[in-house]
């Protein structure tokens, strides 16, 4: 998160879009209680029910302050996996609203966003991920993610093409 400045980019891209007109969507992840969504022993989703994180109505599952929604911003419901479309209303959400283009940043790189990623290009979106407004685990999974995956399935670009395409400009990606 450090060496993209990830929160402040993620920020200035989210009110720049929002000052647009653009239509906000958070996907926020969160698990009942014990975690009883989750079955299996390995993999990410197995860490998260042993460390008894995202838990439903407490911190780990709260919006960061930075980027808590706006008073006309969508938050997504449903989402106890790794895919935004999964289990949730985001495909009704961005139907309703009649969205076409979704731009994309988040947490972490190479497991949520890609996955939402791949769901809205094989929905027929026009994806666009802002490489600098997410973060893996690592610099090297974040770099892996760009150079290997972002460009199969969306357009990679930056949070200033972004602001300069809202605000009028054309996107360079």
């Amino acid at each position: 998160m450090d060496k993209y400045d990830t929160i402040a980019n993620s920020k200035k891209a989210m009110d720049s879009a929002r000052m647009a007109g653009c239509t906000i969507i958070h996907v926020p992840i969160a698990f009942e209680d014990g975690h009883k969504e989750i079955s299996g022993d390995f993999g990410i989703l197995q860490a998260i029910k042993e460390g008894k994180t995202f838990k439903a109505n407490e911190w780990g599952s709260a919006f960061c302050d930075t980027m808590k929604p706006g008073p006309t911003d969508l938050i997504c419901k449903g989402k106890s996996g790794l895919c935004g479309f999964h289990s949730t209303n985001l495909d009704f959400l961005l139907r309703q609203n009649g969205i076409k283009n979704v731009v994309l940043g988040g947490f972490l790189t190479n497991c949520c966003v890609e996955s939402t990623m791949r769901t809205a290009y094989e929905h027929g979106y026009k994806v666009y991920t802002l490489k600098d407004c997410c973060a893996a685990t690592s610099v090297e999974g974040q770099e892996a993610a760009y150079a290997h995956t972002f460009g199969m399935f969306s357009i990679p670009t930056t949070s200033d093409e972004i602001i300069g395409a809202v605000q009028g400009s054309p996107v360079s990606a």
